[in-house]
Order: structure tokens, then C-alpha cells, then sequence
């Protein structure tokens, strides 16, 4: 059965331009509307991940990449209530999540670090696809933590999902084209798929606002 796949780097929870609140519920709400089989995201504020399932209604897997920089996550949420746009995730730590819909079943999870803060985060879909959430840090590194995560997608149905801070053209032999003149992306491996899109802008706004900086990306795989 084909499956939708999405990726989106949440800016946490973040508008465009930022404003003192955040809006990471309403975007949860918003790329799980139409029951999508798997979303991965980036930039999730630690506390957030265990508030996913209740509002996606799908399973959640987390994976934290940095950590919090006060005695907990709550209490970095705290803090970063005083002005999302300005503090991000500088006290609250940062995360990838996957969600799945309850339909399928995760054979397995893995959390692989790639870099400095960064990791790779697996999920083995029972009977489906490895599927690799991953954002990996810009500039000059970058090329090396994305070697990282290709070493470590082993398998022979993969997919790739999430921010490579880098713009093709590059290397990822034996993967699907990638969407042109992007940072996020979702590359499939041993299995058909549709072309990689992104969300129109206007897809993205609620009540007038433009939610992230990034624009979900999405394909259906299988």
C-alpha cells in the first residue's frame, strides 16, 4: 500500500516573522489533518515530544538532539514563553519526531548521532520502509553528517526525510531525484515514488500567518 510521506523543519513552532508566541500545536494539527502515514520533523522543542500523540492522534517516536540548557524541559518551555521568537530553541533543547499513523506498526527504532547535536532518527515500519528523520547542521559540515546518514540507512527499502541544510546537485547513489533547489527533502531507495513537493505557501497560513520557515515537503512512496 503506497504511503504518504512528509517532512517539516517546525522552525520551533516559530511564524514568519516570529512573534512572541509559537503556534507548534497548530502546526501538528495542520501537516496531520488528512491522516498521512508518516511525518517527520525537525527543530521540535524537547518538551513538545511527549504532547505529539495527543495532538496528531498518531504514534510519536522522538529523538533529542540538544539538550536542554535548564534543569528541565518544562521549565525551558517556561523560559522561552517570554519571547519565542527571540529565544527558539537556546533554552528549551531541540528534537526530531516521527509520527506514524496508527494503521502500521514500528518494527524498530534507532537513534544514530551524526554530528554534534544531531542525529539520525529510524524507524523500521513493520513490513514497509526504514524510514531516516534527520537535520543536519549548515555550513561546512554538512556534507559530512549527510555522508553519515546515507552509512546509515542500510536496507534495501529506505527513506530519507528531513532538513540536509544543503541544495542539490550532490551525491546519494541509488536514491530518487531529489525536489530542485531545496534543504528538505524525503529520497526514497528500492521502491517507486512520486516526485518530492512542497507545500504552496497559502497551505501553510492559519488565521493569516505563515507558519515556519520552511515549507512542508511531501511524496508518496510504495
Amino acid at each position: 500500500m503506497p504511503l504518504l510521506v512528509r517532512t517539516w523543519n517546525l522552525f520551533h513552532g516559530n511564524a514568519v516573522p516570529p512573534e512572541r508566541r509559537a503556534y507548534l500545536r497548530q502546526m501538528i494539527e495542520l501537516v496531520t489533518a488528512d491522516d498521512p502515514d508518516v511525518v517527520c520533523l525537525q527543530e521540535v522543542p524537547v518538551w513538545a515530544l511527549r504532547r505529539l500523540e495527543s495532538w496528531s492522534g498518531m504514534h510519536a517516536i522522538g529523538a533529542v538532539g540538544a539538550q536542554p540548557l535548564v534543569h528541565s524541559a518544562d521549565l525551558g518551555r517556561w523560559v522561552t514563553e517570554l519571547h519565542h521568537g527571540i529565544l527558539r530553541s537556546a533554552v528549551t533543547g531541540e528534537a526530531l519526531a516521527t509520527l506514524v499513523a496508527r494503521r502500521h506498526a514500528v518494527a524498530e527504532e534507532r537513534r544514530d548521532p551524526v554530528g554534534p547535536n544531531r542525529v539520525l532518527l529510524g524507524v523500521q515500519l513493520d513490513g514497509g520502509p526504514f524510514v531516516g528523520n534527520f537535520h543536519v547542521t549548515g555550513g561546512a559540515v554538512a556534507e559530512e553528517q549527510f555522508r553519515r546518514v546515507l552509512d546509515l540507512a542500510r536496507g534495501e527499502r529506505v527513506v530519507l526525510a528531513g532538513d540536509m541544510n544543503l541544495r542539490p546537485p550532490y551525491r546519494a547513489e541509488g536514491y530518487s531525484e531529489p525536489l530542485a533547489n531545496s534543504i528538505d527533502q524525503i529520497l526514497v531507495r528500492g521502491l517507486p515514488a512520486t516526485a518530492p513537493v512542497a507545500w504552496p505557501t497559502e497551505r501553510r497560513q492559519v488565521d493569516g500567518r505563515l507558519l515556519s520557515d520552511h515549507a512542508p515537503v511531501e511524496a508518496t512512496v510504495g
